[in-house]
């Protein structure tokens, strides 16, 4: 019995003209990703791309896997292939759905007939299918509110398609559909999920961490590597970049008032990200913050740190909790590994009560008679390039 797998888009469908440009960004990602699981035919049609196996021995659990890790698609089916005839399609349901149907005490059909020289309406098909079935099997009945499986009849230009519940896809848009962005990433919870969020908007997502050896370890920087290579299924391949800022800190120690540390080296590393992001053809940056959480993410705070930028700041958990966002770190595998004890430079010199409410004035004049510049030219120099590629 033939198989394909249905890959339906999601907000993509409603670009108009644009469509076209998503749909090609698409195309490629998955190809890409199917490809060391073997030979598939690609087609596209009303909002569907159809990925049909050329070999017996793909295995599709494993494609459907992959797939559910590609942004810009909203679900996934995996469907039988029938003539568009209903004695063909009638049999081989009763064939393809039988483990199914066989577990399950409630069901309903549901069927769109995008083919309207079709002889059979929908309410029809649904009718006769649906008899048919519970006739075969007795244990079954019909619920049209809270079925516990939804029996699909797809009626296509071509071919007819029968598929049970369809499997939630991604969402989002393409990756690589939105431009280029740079994830300030430390060994934490949160910023790992900014960067998944921002490559569900199609964001293409490289990274730039801070070290500050020796007060941070080697095994925080492998950390930190770690989570990059977790974030390659959804964000495709990432550069990595390594700041050493053990100077920095340092100085900031020496030149400024204690009180300023935190929103001072949140401001240099900003200044260094940006230098970073030029290079990168990055158009913006992205951090993990979200208000309120610590001393340098209240409001006062991020406009100092805002201040000296001089391209977009994107930060997609502003307006979420904790617990919100632990419930993201688990869905993309990060979080056992962001609460590994291994300390990142943000919590090096943490002073002992930080200015959670600066004035800009007051930043600017530190950060001034600190005088930086060449300590921040210096780090760039010094930064470390790593590249951790999508596993396939």
């Amino acid at each position: 019995m033939k198989e394909v797998i249905l890959v339906k888009y999601g907000e993509m469908a409603l670009k108009g003209q644009n469509k076209y440009s998503f749909e090609d960004v698409l195309f490629r990602n998955i190809k890409r990703r199917l490809k060391p699981l073997g030979e598939f035919q690609y087609q596209s049609a009303q909002s569907t791309i159809y990925i049909a196996p050329q070999e017996e021995s793909i295995d599709l659990e494993e494609v459907i896997a992959r797939l559910q890790k590609i942004f810009g698609i909203a679900a996934i089916c995996r469907a039988c292939v029938c003539e568009k005839d209903f004695s063909d399609i009638q049999e081989k349901a009763l064939l393809y759905l039988k483990e199914t149907l066989e577990d399950i005490s409630s069901f309903k059909v549901d069927a769109k007939r995008a083919d309207k020289k079709f002889p059979m309406k929908s309410p029809e098909i649904c009718r006769e299918l649906g008899g048919i079935l519970c006739e075969a099997f007795p244990d079954l009945h019909v619920d049209v509110h809270q079925p516990e499986i939804t029996v699909t009849v797809e009626i296509r230009d071509t071919n007819a398609y029968i598929h049970a519940d369809k499997i939630k896809g991604a969402g989002g848009l393409p990756l690589g559909s939105g431009g280029k962005a740079l994830l300030l990433l430390s060994g934490g919870i949160d910023s790992p999920v900014a960067g998944y969020m921002m490559a569900k908007r199609g964001i293409a997502v490289s990274a730039i961490h801070f070290i500050s050896p020796p007060y941070t370890s080697d095994r925080a920087r492998l950390k930190v590597e770690e989570l990059c290579q977790k974030m390659t299924p959804y964000c495709g391949d990432m550069k990595f970049y390594c700041v050493p800022f053990t100077e920095i800190q340092e100085e900031l120690k020496r030149r400024c008032p204690e009180e300023y540390f935190t929103i001072l080296m949140r401001r240099l590393m900003m200044e260094i990200a940006q230098q970073i992001a030029a290079k990168e053809e990055a158009l913006a940056l992205i951090t993990g913050e979200s208000v309120g959480q610590v001393a340098s993410q209240t409001l006062q705070a991020m406009v100092c740190t805002d201040a000296v930028c001089k391209m977009p700041v994107f930060r997609p958990l502003i307006g979420m909790d904790k617990t919100e966002i632990i419930e993201i770190a688990r869905k993309i595998d990060t979080f056992d590994i962001s609460i590994q004890p291994y300390e990142d430079c943000c919590t090096v010199f943490t002073p002992r009560h930080p200015k959670i409410r600066p004035h800009l004035e007051d930043v600017e004049h530190a950060q001034e008679a600190g005088n930086f510049a060449d300590l921040v030219e210096k780090a760039v120099s010094g930064t470390e390039l790593k590249i951790f590629r999508l596993d396939l």
